[in-house]
């Protein structure tokens, strides 16, 4: 049995999704079906997530959303049409986004998250609607059906313990279960959404939730390739990987898997395939829990940009007990995340989201750093960009940090931090944005033929 979850662009048109109804028809086991909205059908188009967007900009202002309605209407009814699906399903939709219009908008902070949700809800019904018209016993059901209870985190939902033993009482149904992905229910009956990427959450807590074979996700690649093809021509594709070296790379940037995502499979141990729904055939990849040999030492290089640096330094402060601590708490005092805090003997560098800052932010965080913390020196870097050398097989060879910090040195990359884990799988390197490209391909040239 196996879960299988189709992206926005997999289902962005009648066309796509005729290749997934094959795709269903292709395998029995693939009985629970994962579905995120409809997105792009070329690159000049809009998303039916981004779409949604719109229509909540426009109803917290107070304008007439008519027109996106029936926009996002017609991405549904020209799939439905092309395979005849009962006309009861598209009044369904049509009835269901009009009902955003009466939505409160004042004091009502699940707002965002009910309207982005009606996405892949509709979808969902949609598909399952196609999928029957197809001659497949199938049929949708909501994520309260199935028990995806999350917590009451607006855009941000996590799902609850409880929710996995309820999801399992499924695990035998004679049916294909289409399920909409990106969002629960939590206990007192409202809609959550998860974080970025929640489409892929939600596939993965099904397959962890049934206990799957097999959780495979669709979407328009082959499958995981060692750097981003938009800066290397035609770079490796990744056959195998680890949970622990994709969740580094998805982290440090790879758009194919948000990194919260794999939790749930990774914790019941169970695979997870990325596939090309244009070319199912292929066998694409394969992130299993453990590898049992390391073929390459390094797997992937990925980067990610938007950073700021915070640089504090203070002789003997070493000696300080609880230094790190009061520094810690500044930064919770204004309610800011830190990713990284790589530090020497007398100085520590702190790596942070630059959205996090705003200049009137910036000013007050560092003059209170300044006045609790009396540093001899302080200094905040923006424009950093994270660049990430991810490979298992790093705790097998000597000298990938020397080999790394070479190839840097050849294209003139000045290095503003490095930070290695004590589990060797990665090593992380600040430099400035506009280096990033060519330390890309300095890293991949050396690590890759």
């Amino acid at each position: 049995m196996k879960v299988a979850k189709f992206g926005g662009s997999s289902l962005a048109s009648s066309d796509q999704v005729r290749k997934v109804v094959n795709i269903i028809k292709d395998d029995p086991a693939r009985r629970y079906i994962v579905v995120s909205a409809p997105g792009k059908r070329h690159s000049d188009d809009i998303k039916v997530t981004d779409l949604l967007i719109s229509l909540h900009d426009k109803l917290i202002a107070g304008k007439d959303p008519s027109r996106l309605i029936e926009a996002i209407y017609n991405r549904y009814e020209e799939i439905g049409q092309a395979f005849h699906v009962d006309a009861h399903i598209l009044t369904a939709i049509r009835e269901d986004l009009e009902k955003l219009r009466m939505l409160e908008t004042k004091g009502n902070e699940h707002l965002y998250d009910i309207i982005l949700s009606r996405g892949e809800d509709n979808n969902a019904r949609l598909i399952a609607g196609v999928l029957k018209a197809e001659g497949l016993k199938a049929r949708y059901i909501s994520p309260k059906e199935i028990g995806m209870y999350v917590t009451d985190e607006p855009k941000n939902a996590r799902i609850l313990n409880k929710a996995y033993p309820i999801i399992h009482k499924w695990a035998k149904n004679p049916d294909i279960l289409v399920i909409p992905g990106f969002f629960g229910i939590t206990e007192e009956g409202n809609i959550c959404t998860f974080s970025r990427g929640g489409s892929d959450i939600t596939g993965a807590i099904i397959a962890a939730g049934m206990n799957a074979e097999l959780y495979e996700n669709f979407t328009d690649v082959n499958g995981i390739y060692s750097a981003h093809p938009g800066i290397i021509h035609e770079p490796e594709l990744i056959k195998e990987i680890s949970y622990r070296e994709m969740r580094e790379l998805a982290y440090a940037g790879f758009s194919v898997f948000h990194d919260e995502a794999l939790i749930p499979s990774f914790q019941a141990k169970i695979p997870v395939v990325i596939k090309n729904t244009n070319n199912p055939t292929h066998p694409g990849t394969q992130i299993v829990h453990e590898k049992h040999k390391h073929e390459k030492t390094v797997v992937g290089i990925a980067s990610d940009g938007g950073f700021s640096m915070i640089y504090i330094s203070k002789y003997l402060m070493n000696r300080e007990v609880g230094f790190t601590l009061r520094v810690l708490q500044i930064l919770k005092d204004f309610d800011i995340k830190y990713e990284h805090m790589p530090s020497g003997i007398d100085d520590i560098s702190i790596i942070l989201r630059a959205n996090q800052l705003t200049e009137e932010t910036e000013e007050e965080l560092l003059r209170k750093i300044a006045y609790e913390i009396d540093p001899d020196e302080l200094r905040i870097k923006h424009n950093i960009t994270m660049v990430v050398v991810v490979g298992e097989g790093m705790r097998e060879k000597v000298g990938v940090t020397a080999e790394s910090t070479a190839a840097l040195a050849r294209k003139k990359i000045n290095i503003e931090m490095i930070n290695q884990g004590s589990s060797e799988v990665s090593i992380m390197f600040g430099i400035q944005d506009k280096d990033e490209k060519a330390a890309i391909r300095s890293l991949y040239y050396t690590f890759f033929d």
